[in-house]
C-alpha cells in the first residue's frame, strides 16, 4: 500500500520537505510506518518522543490499521503566543 506522510514544523525542517509517499505492506499498522520512517529518516530521531501522529486527521495509537492512500501527519509540539 502507499500512504502519504505529511511533515509539519520542526519535522518538515529536519526532512527538508512537507510530504512524501511511503510504501508499506498491505496489512500495515501505524507502528510499521513509524519503524520505516525511523530507519529512513534519521534526522527525525530527536523528535520521536515529542511527536503526535495523526492518521487521516485523527490522532492515532501505534496499533492503528492503515488503509491504502492514508495520510499520516507528524505533528511536533508547537509553542507561541
Amino acid at each position: 500500500m502507499i500512504v502519504t506522510v505529511l511533515y509539519f514544523a520542526q519535522a518538515r525542517e529536519r526532512v527538508g520537505r512537507s510530504s512524501e509517499t511511503l510504501e508499506l505492506a498491505s496489512e500495515a499498522r501505524l507502528r510499521d510506518a513509524v519503524a520505516a520512517l525511523r530507519t529512513g529518516r534519521p534526522t527525525l530521531e530527536p523528535l520521536w518522543d515529542h511527536l503526535a501522529i495523526a492518521v487521516d486527521g485523527v490522532l492515532a495509537p501505534p496499533d492503528s490499521i492503515l488503509r491504502d492512500g492514508a495520510e499520516i501527519a507528524l505533528l511536533p509540539p508547537v509553542s507561541g503566543g
